[in-house]
């Protein structure tokens, strides 16, 4: 029976290793990234050792090709010789052998020889005599390979496999199922956690500007730079957090970490977005730009490094929160009240320790003993719902504080009516922890909010009485 060798970056997996791994090490060593530029000089073999050389990749968790595995397995139980052949490096190659089990052998880059395309033909043809082989692949390099094959198997579309016609006789062609591509792209920008980025407004609100059409217009403008910048931070996030992302049960789905869109593109648009949201950012002053700086500074410091270390990373959250306020104010240069601030930090540290306290208590029903990538143990499980808890009613106090203030009076035409909002908070923050106690809470505890009926009864209840007092 004549052996099938089978590709492995975007065939065998629905990644590249190539990119897996430069993520890692990026990530894990990026003072080192300087020094890729000279590799590449030295070839891409060479860049591939050096990168695989002290870049770990969990080849368990890669985003397999299911299909494709599912066939190999009843080829092999058939007794076919199945052959790893793949331009990643050979220290990968060897470990997804070994995790799969279902190779005779793997024929790899080895840091002098990149095996790819016409490389990868002579080598198959040197091995197995021309026409003495079939072979699985994914793009149009591998069109070398099936010339010098006795039959291809495309994984990819049609187009593809009508190319592969030409210069080989097409055995079996494997289509990945996939959703729109639009709708992967909306997903993986988080197009719906924009909400978050209303907070802009909450300055002109709160200084009852809302007929002052400069600073609405400014507000918008505020909003639409923030969501663009956070959908770039949101991908760039989901780049560097491929391997945890694999480990839960919900967020292995997401669409980098399924492999459902690739690592390149992904950067590509994050780069892109974030230099729009810069352009808008300008338009509106030195000082909104800084607030914004500010906020992509920080947020990329936590995807990066704070989010490893406990209480540190719910404070970074609540901080990320206050700074889209902050940027709002200066958007339309008003100055913002210490009990917008201090209620703002309070309340948001609190939806930070949800958050953590969701997922941790998933993990430790999943069996795990910490959440991984996240400095947490399962006996923290306790002092996050304390913290988080004590973090929450904090806020309704400064509520309360605020409503007993001079300028509540200056602001509002019936002030007594706001203490109805006292119920409303301390409801809302007991209904959210106690969702989250029952292991009922979304990975994003604003997320659940605006799909929860109580929160967005709560919420309601919370706006009108705001708009009766005023």
């Amino acid at each position: 029976m004549i052996p099938l060798c089978v590709d492995l970056d975007g065939s065998l997996i629905r990644s590249d290793m190539l990119h897996e791994s430069s993520i890692i090490f990026a990530k894990n060593k990026p003072w080192h990234v300087v020094a890729i530029p000279g590799w590449l000089l030295r070839g891409k073999a060479h860049l591939k050792q050096k990168i695989a050389a002290v870049a770990d990749v969990d080849v368990q968790l890669l985003p397999y090709n299911d299909e494709l595995l599912d066939w190999l397995k009843t080829e092999r139980a058939s007794g076919r010789k199945l052959i790893l052949c793949t331009a990643s490096d050979a220290k990968y190659a060897q470990a997804v052998a070994a995790h799969l089990e279902l190779f005779d052998d793997v024929m790899a880059s080895d840091g002098s020889t990149n095996l790819s395309a016409g490389n990868k033909a002579a080598a198959l043809v040197a091995r197995f005599g021309d026409k003495g082989f079939d072979y699985v692949g994914n793009s149009s390099a591998d069109l070398a390979v099936w010339a010098q094959a006795n039959r291809a198997i495309v994984v990819g579309d049609k187009h593809l496999s009508d190319k592969a016609a030409h210069v080989s006789i097409v055995e079996r062609t494997i289509i990945p199922a996939r959703a729109a591509r639009a709708k992967i792209w909306m997903r993986a920008l988080r197009v719906h956690q924009w909400l978050k980025n209303l907070l802009v407004f909450l300055p002109l609100l709160g200084a009852h500007r809302w007929l002052d059409s400069e600073a609405i217009t400014n507000s918008a403008l505020a909003f639409l730079s923030f969501s663009l910048c956070a959908s770039a931070v949101y991908l760039l996030n989901d780049l560097l957090d491929l391997e945890s992302d694999r480990r839960h049960p919900r967020k292995k789905s997401r669409p980098f970490a399924a492999g459902t869109l690739s690592i390149p593109s992904g950067i590509a648009v994050s780069a892109a977005l974030f230099f729009g949201a810069l352009c808008i950012a300008a338009l509106l002053g030195q000082s909104f730009l800084f607030w914004l700086l500010a906020y992509a500074a920080l947020t990329t410091t936590y995807s990066f490094l704070l989010k490893q270390f406990p209480l540190v990373d719910c404070l970074s959250l609540a901080a990320l929160y206050t700074l889209r306020i902050i940027a709002g104010g200066s958007a339309i240069d008003q100055p913002l009240s210490f009990w917008l601030l201090a209620f703002s930090l309070f309340l948001f540290l609190s939806l930070a320790f949800i958050k953590r306290y969701a997922e941790l208590l998933s993990g430790i029903k999943a069996g795990k003993n910490s959440a991984h990538g996240r400095g947490y143990i399962a006996d923290d499980l306790q002092l996050l719902q304390s913290i988080g808890l004590a973090s929450g009613f904090s806020a309704t106090l400064v509520m309360a504080l605020y409503l007993n203030s001079a300028e509540v009076a200056h602001l509002y035409h019936h002030p007594q009516i706001l203490w109805l909002t006292m119920p409303v908070l301390l409801f809302w923050t007991s209904w959210m922890w106690l969702k989250a106690s029952r292991d009922q809470m979304h990975d994003d505890p604003v997320v659940f909010a605006i799909e929860d009926r109580a929160s967005l009864i709560a919420g309601a209840i919370f706006i009108g009485v705001m708009w009766l007092a005023s």
